[in-house]
């Protein structure tokens, strides 16, 4: 950026007005969990962005810590972490977060976490190969990009050391206008992004579209265009989730169609 000063008037004395500093983006630095205490780190974010900010009433175990969102599964799961780091490369907040629920893990845990929204029987012969991500969210003053570009990084690095070509999850979407904004975008999505036959999904509690608007013209949220320009497709009809106050778009990404500079750094 050009700082040299404006001037406001051809004469020597006259004021001198500096154009406003930029702060300077943040460094963001990604890693896996290695601790109870980074995961919780993971478990306040994803609380702020559902609960607070989307309004979710997240079911919490009982005994549970206030101020987090906490489920069964997060013990079975892998957790990223994004941070902003500081000037100085002490590690910041975490800013961004998703888990991965691996074939092995999911066997443990008695199944996907999609199983439980969605009728998954026609992926049947992937789930060798599939990794389920979830409770995906980034800070609302990192949405920009480049928090979600670190968290595609580090999944497609995660699914080459695992041999996974294959992703699953749901992409959430608030409720608050009455679910009109939601049978919109699936709507819309659903005539360029929707995936072949053999890989659809049924939801068990269906989002009731057809009593709803579909004809808005809405932009996804940053996280649903994320997982669109990485190539993923929609499984079908979204799920209406009323704990989270939600609708849930079941999405399906292969790491063959993983931009190559996600396939690089992934290899």
């Amino acid at each position: 950026m050009n700082r040299s000063p404006i001037v406001t008037h051809a004469l020597s004395h006259a004021p001198v007005l500096q154009r406003p500093q930029r702060a300077a983006a943040p460094r963001l630095s990604v890693s896996w969990a290695k601790s109870e205490s980074e995961v919780r780190e993971a478990q306040a974010l994803r609380y702020q962005v559902f609960a607070v900010e989307m309004g979710a009433r997240l079911p919490t175990p009982k005994q549970a810590p206030a101020g987090l969102d906490i489920d069964l599964f997060d013990a079975y799961c892998e957790h990223v972490l994004v941070r902003a780091d500081a000037e100085d490369g002490e590690p910041g907040p975490v800013v961004g977060t998703y888990r991965v629920l691996t074939p092995a893990a999911a066997k443990r845990a008695g199944g996907l976490y999609s199983d439980t929204e969605f009728d998954l029987t026609r992926l049947r012969s992937l789930r060798p190969r599939v990794a389920e991500i979830g409770r995906s969210c980034v800070h609302a003053d990192h949405r920009s990009g480049g928090a979600i570009l670190s968290l595609w990084g580090a999944l497609a690095e995660f699914l080459a050391r695992n041999g996974l070509d294959t992703v699953i999850g749901c992409a959430s979407v608030s409720m608050r206008d009455g679910g009109h904004f939601a049978a919109s975008l699936w709507k819309q999505l659903a005539a360029t992004h929707l995936a072949p036959i053999d890989c659809r999904v049924r939801p068990r509690l269906p989002l009731p579209v057809e009593h709803l608007r579909q004809d808005l013209q809405v932009e996804p949220p940053a996280l649903i265009r994320g997982y669109l320009r990485c190539g993923a497709k929609l499984m079908g009809e979204p799920a209406w989730d009323p704990d989270f106050n939600t609708a849930d778009l079941p999405l399906l990404l292969r790491t063959a169609d993983l931009p190559a500079r996600f396939r690089r750094h992934g290899g």
